[in-house]
């Protein structure tokens, strides 16, 4: 039978080689507000009494290759079990959407667009890198991994996604988006307004009736959003230089998401890279109190 939404829950965190992502997940599926239709959970191993145990290796390019592979195929049964018009995904690392999106392509064809909020353009293969939540819209793209692109029946091309909040490309990323003619709304364009005629323009000369949305949360200013890779409490004040960081409000992103949704009907919606760190010393800190943590 089939539904109008599917809910996922996806705490995927071995495409970010990090297990807070998992604890992230759970906690956006608890934020959410409640659905009328179904929901399902993406089996992710994981060892929830001592995070520390949750290292992943490389396996010939990909950390965590064969668990990868494996919660793709539960999410993607998932999906077919329900065989769903329109999907929800809570992550997890931003390869949660590989399946759902994928799924998406064959349903409406060149009918559907890609917006991909995000301050990367995750276009990366297993020879850039090996954290496979950075190559997920290239393996949308029928790019990279065998092992990713095999997921994808119709890849989606290139010109049928619009980026919004991508900056500071590695020359890698650069030239993949200039070869690809990939179009981008940075984010100064965003905040003058601008992406709106940019945005609709896409839609109409592509002919994109349905939408599915990638929200990357670290498309927002790490200084104004403070669940974020770039604010982990643990590591040097220089650990992330040289990596681009969001520029985003969290307005600055709904408006944005909006421009696009005004013109297309929304199928897709995944959120990615939640990382609470606050709640999850929190979490901690109860675990070791009296009578909490017994």
């Amino acid at each position: 039978m089939t539904s109008s939404t599917l809910r996922l829950n996806f705490p995927m965190w071995q495409g970010g080689a990090n297990p807070v992502y998992h604890f992230g997940s759970e906690l956006l599926s608890w934020l959410a507000p409640a659905t009328n239709g179904p929901s399902e959970t993406v089996d992710v191993a994981f060892n929830h009494t001592d995070e520390s145990a949750n290292s992943v290796a490389d396996e010939n390019g990909i950390k965590g290759r064969a668990q990868i592979l494996k919660q793709i195929d539960h999410c993607r049964t998932l999906i077919d079990k329900h065989q769903p018009d329109s999907l929800v995904v809570l992550g997890g690392d931003c390869l949660v959407d590989l399946a759902p999106f994928a799924y998406l392509s064959e349903r409406y064809g060149d009918k559907l667009g890609v917006l991909w909020v995000d301050a990367h353009p995750d276009i990366m293969t297993s020879a850039q890198f090996n954290h496979s939540h950075a190559t997920v819209l290239a393996a949308l793209m029928g790019v990279g991994d065998s092992d990713l692109t095999g997921f994808v029946k119709a890849p989606i091309a290139a010109s049928k996604v619009m980026y919004a909040g991508v900056n500071n490309e590695s020359e890698y990323e650069a030239n993949f988006l200039i070869e690809h003619a990939m179009q981008v709304c940075r984010p100064d364009e965003i905040r003058d307004g601008s992406s709106a005629a940019k945005i609709g323009q896409w839609i109409k000369d592509q002919g994109i009736e349905v939408l599915a949305i990638h929200l990357d949360l670290d498309v927002l200013d790490a200084s104004k959003f403070g669940p974020l890779l770039f604010n982990r409490p643990d590591v040097a004040a220089d650990a992330f230089e040289g990596i681009a960081q969001g520029q985003l409000t969290i307005e600055e992103v709904l408006q944005v998401i909006q421009q696009a949704t005004a013109h297309t009907k929304t199928v897709g919606m995944g959120i990615a890279e939640h990382l609470p760190w606050d709640a999850l010393r929190l979490r901690n800190m109860m675990r070791a109190l009296p009578l909490l943590g017994d």
